[in-house]
């Protein structure tokens, strides 16, 4: 071969070697800090005004089903112990990033590592393909899993639980 045919190959190895190492670098960045979200707030002279107060909703008696379902869910163990969400209808995500409703400070957490939702009947937990996997009990979650009130949801060294 000649010289010249030797120095492209070299430049287009350098080239490809500096391609992976800065994307390596841009993974490593955004799983560290996050994605960036923009909070953009609607100018006062868009929002709506209401015409009249709202009534306040009626209280009802909660059924037998009411007591049973979990309304919380905790951070039971862990760096980040004591922190808990209320449950709604809408899918609880926990993860590292800015988005998470439950922000974990552990090194074996994933920016969106998983998410807690319901179908309306009972709760389930599911693994947004995280690097280190999450467990319900010993269980390893490959695809969504229900969950009981009390069982223990391990993602890395951070146990969650559903309570009342």
């Amino acid at each position: 071969m000649s010289e010249l045919t030797l120095t492209l190959i070299r430049l287009g190895f350098l080239a490809v070697l500096w391609l992976f190492v800065l994307s390596a670098v841009s993974v490593i960045r955004s799983d560290m800090f996050g994605a960036r979200v923009d909070t953009v707030k609607a100018p006062a002279a868009q929002q709506p005004s209401p015409a009249k107060p709202a009534k306040p909703p009626r209280q009802r008696r909660p059924s037998r089903s009411d007591r049973n379902t979990p309304r919380q869910l905790v951070v039971a163990d862990g760096p980040d112990r004591g922190q808990s969400v209320q449950l709604g209808s809408e899918p609880v995500l926990i993860g590292r990033g800015t988005d998470a409703q439950i922000r974990l400070d552990d090194d074996y957490v994933s920016t969106r590592h998983a998410r807690v939702a319901t179908n309306g009947e009972q709760w389930f937990v599911e693994d947004l393909g995280s690097t280190n996997g999450t467990y319900v009990g010993a269980q390893r979650v490959t695809a969504p899993t229900p969950v009981a009130m009390g069982t223990a949801i391990r993602i890395g060294k951070t146990v969650l639980e559903l309570r009342r």
